[in-house]
């Protein structure tokens, strides 16, 4: 296999340097086959694999590719970690990232960028390959920052406009802080282990976990507490998780196909994989667990809140991202690592089936992305309608869909963890994740309706243009419908269930909430949509659809008579809790007043005013007294030595 999987990382790494530096002499045709081709590879291979692994009976593989330094023993190398979790995240991402790459096609057909946008997501798809196949921290790193570097691109793609460039720097500059925390961990894995392969450093885990680091002078801290919780501050940056997340709504500004990308398969799924495939580490501590999951169960409830008053299509979308990756991270904190995997791999489907249909009606409205001037647009688009309408079942969960299978059961999971019972933790997450699931169909229906149906809002010019988008759109909705729709049927006995990851994901048997479901009531697919009519799950889903029925196309009126009732809860919502005012106001602004100050006081008061010019300048002065005495005329040096002998002579008097 090991051929295959240089070429899974190579083909789209290649298939980025011809777009990119030869994109004008090959043309813009040439530009978008050629990288179609490397991911579409890359996605072939990576089935192969997958199938392999499930049917084929083939075993985990730890392959070193290449060593590049070595010092005082540590080793520093390419290498890859292929087993269960790498191959089914290799799928995810290619798969992904090939429907991404073929309806760009037709979303920047007249963009200027064309063959640049095809080398940078094509170089993003390489970079998260990187990072899921690697099998050490080093190349973790690598592949952490070069999803982040490429992000930095593609959200500042369109580089003319202010607002793409400010959501850029936002996203660069909110990751470094969690980078700082991710590059910490690794340093205190190699200061306790001495080594950079995973393997090794699980093999030492045990140990670690005995040890302790002082912080704070006199002030002991398990090892592998501190290690798990730097680790997960890399999580947060990268998986958007609060006070971190500020960045990922901001990535709207750049095109419709990145934002699939980065929402669905790429750059926010990096910290629930890490996570996930640290199980081995994280399972010493329960501290860090608990940071997880309280993390986690933040940003499901309160940034899917967010997502009622926002009225930019996109950002509807962006926000349920926020919450879903809350609700991943949850289930990372209850142990329960195969149901984050396997939610992550659902979501990844209908998460792209999503923004790709937003960016499918965005498209029809010669890019308007306001959904309070839409409304009716179901019967000119109604394939996009339909994928949609699949896209929104399976994010609330609605029995029988994908997100259905993977949200309950991760509900389910948490509600069983080995934190039920144990205060404010366990209620904390159970309560944000089973109220999340009426916010998330409220929110989710809301902006179905508002765009499909009710009555026609957008202007007599746009609606005479108004009609479906082309093949090359609507083929890759299509494709991403169906694994969003029956995709769950086929994967939550093997994955859940049936031992799929194995050795890949470690947890200890009193963690282990995913063996006690499937004794507990694990009898086959059906028999899950049937349990659901007794869980408040599917009744909380239904009724957040309902309630979005009543308010938006029943009763529009309801909705603004709440807004001026209780205007100040709007505000803070609007607002998003102020975050953006702590980071851009606080934090950045803080500190270029605090640079002020230490340059105007400090630098050109203090060290230019008192200490170099305050020199030069008492110099000056006392230069400018010495030279009146030096006159020039014979007498007045004859009276200087007259006075200073008297004075001398008066002094040896004096003391004599």
């Amino acid at each position: 296999m090991y051929p295959y999987y240089l070429t899974i990382v190579l083909s789209p790494l290649i298939a980025a340097i011809i777009a990119g530096l030869f994109g004008k002499q090959i043309g813009r045709a040439a530009s978008h086959w050629v990288t179609i081709l490397g991911v579409g590879i890359s996605c072939v291979l990576s089935a192969i694999v997958l199938y392999e692994f499930y049917w084929g009976g083939a075993v985990a593989e730890n392959i070193s590719v290449y060593t590049w330094a070595v010092t005082d023993g540590l080793r520093m190398e390419v290498g890859f970690l292929v087993d269960r979790l790498t191959a089914l995240m290799m799928v995810v991402v290619t798969f992904v990232s090939l429907m991404v790459h073929i309806y760009t096609i037709g979303y920047m057909h007249d963009d200027p960028g064309y063959q640049r946008f095809f080398s940078y997501i094509s170089l993003f798809t390489f970079s998260m390959l990187m990072l899921v196949m690697a099998n050490n921290f080093l190349q973790l790193f690598f592949g952490w920052e070069a999803v982040g570097l490429v992000s930095y691109l593609l959200i500042g793609f369109w580089f003319k406009k202010e607002t793409a460039i400010f959501a850029n720097l936002k996203a660069f500059l909110v990751n470094r802080v969690g980078d700082f925390g991710f590059l910490l961990g690794i340093a205190a894995v190699v200061l306790f282990a001495n080594t950079l392969d995973y393997a090794e450093v699980f093999g030492q885990a045990g140990n670690i976990a005995t040890q302790t680091i002082e912080i704070i002078p006199g002030q002991p801290w398990n090892a592998m507490t501190v290690i798990c919780i730097l680790l997960f501050i890399g999580a947060m940056g990268k998986s958007a998780q609060a006070p971190l997340h500020v960045w990922l709504p901001d990535s709207m500004e750049g095109p419709t196909p990145i934002s699939a990308l980065i929402h669905a398969a790429t750059m926010v799924t990096a910290g629930i994989f890490m996570v996930a495939r640290m199980s081995p580490l994280y399972e010493y501590t329960e501290t860090a667990l608990a940071v997880v999951m309280t993390i986690g169960a933040i940003t499901a409830f309160f940034m899917g809140l967010l997502g009622l008053i926002q009225n930019d299509i996109k950002r509807v979308v962006a926000y349920s991202t926020l919450s879903q990756l809350g609700y991943m991270t949850v289930a990372l904190g209850a142990s329960a690592y195969g149901a984050a995997i396997f939610h992550l791999m659902t979501h990844a489907f209908f998460k792209a089936l999503l923004f790709l249909a937003a960016g499918s009606v965005i498209i029809a409205m010669h890019h308007e992305q306001d959904i309070r001037k839409m409304g009716g647009i179901r019967k000119y688009m109604p394939i996009t309608y339909w994928t949609s309408l699949i896209g929104s079942l399976a994010l609330i969960g609605f029995p029988g869909f994908s997100g259905f299978f993977s949200k309950d059961l991760l509900i389910e999971a948490v509600k069983e963890s080995h934190w039920h019972g144990q205060g404010a933790v366990y209620w904390i997450a159970y309560l944000s994740v089973l109220l999340g699931v009426f916010v998330t169909a409220l929110y989710s229906f809301r902006m179905f309706f508002l765009v499909f149906h009710g009555k026609e809002r957008m202007d007599a010019e746009t609606k005479s243009h108004l009609h479906e988008t082309p093949w090359v759109v609507t083929v890759p909705l299509i494709l991403l419908a169906i694994p969003s729709a029956i995709i769950g049927w086929i994967t939550v006995e093997p994955i859940l269930f049936g031992g799929y990851f194995g050795e890949a994901i470690a947890v200890m048997p009193a963690h282990d909430v995913l063996a006690q479901l499937s004794q507990d009531f694990w009898h086959g697919s059906l028999a899950l949509v049937t349990h659901s009519v007794q869980t408040p799950v599917l009744w909380l889903a239904l009724s957040g659809v309902a309630t979005a029925w009543f308010l938006y196309l029943k009763r529009p009126d309801i909705p603004e008579t709440l807004y001026r009732k209780f205007k100040g809860l709007y505000v803070l919502l609007d607002r998003k809790y102020y975050f953006d005012d702590l980071w851009i106001k606080g934090f950045a602004g803080g500190g270029r007043k605090l640079g002020d100050l230490l340059w105007k006081r400090g630098d050109q008061f203090l060290i230019d005013g008192v200490l170099v010019n305050g020199t030069a300048n008492t110099i000056g002065r006392l230069a400018g007294v010495l030279r009146q005495l030096q006159s020039g005329y014979l007498y007045t040096y004859a009276f200087a030595m007259i006075i200073g002998l008297t004075m001398l002579l008066g002094w040896l008097i004096w003391f004599r």
